[in-house]
């Protein structure tokens, strides 16, 4: 925001591809009328609904619900709003190995409340399809990577 890259940008970005690859959906895509829809406002949605879960990839199928809940749970924690409640990349290794507790309540950054006052952020449209593309298929992003893995 201030023009100043630190390892803090680095956490929030890595929450973000935490969030794309339990999702299996790029960080944000482009609704009919040009609004985007960026993944972690979509994500806060479902976890303030007690539905966090409902993010995942369907294509996944044998997971641990509680090891993915604590992904989510870490993912979130980095992308807060202020650099100063990101955590240290150490810590969130700490938290994703189960070796440190990850938090069990996040508090919604302020970003996204400010861009839902300002209309900038409605997620009621984001449903299970990206780009008129059922979420069944792999994300465009993802298609090479994961045919190079079969």
């Amino acid at each position: 925001m201030r023009g100043h890259v630190t390892e803090k940008v680095d956490v929030f970005a890595f929450g973000v591809v935490v969030l794309e690859t339990l999702a299996g959906r790029p960080n944000y895509y482009t609704t009919e009328d040009q609004n985007k829809v960026y993944i972690f406002e979509w994500v806060w949605e479902l976890y303030e609904d007690g539905q966090p879960l409902d993010m995942l990839d369907p294509r996944l199928e044998d997971f641990d619900s509680e090891e993915v809940l604590r992904a989510i749970k870490v993912a979130l924690v980095c992308t807060q709003g202020s650099p100063h409640q990101r955590p240290p990349m150490s810590r969130v290794v700490a938290m994703l190995a189960g070796d440190v507790e990850a938090p069990d309540w996040v508090p919604k950054p302020s970003y996204i409340t400010e861009w839902q006052i300002k209309g900038g952020g409605d997620t009621s449209y984001m449903s299970s399809e990206v780009n008129g593309q059922s979420s069944s298929e792999p994300a465009p992003f993802l298609g090479s990577v994961i045919d190079q893995g079969r």
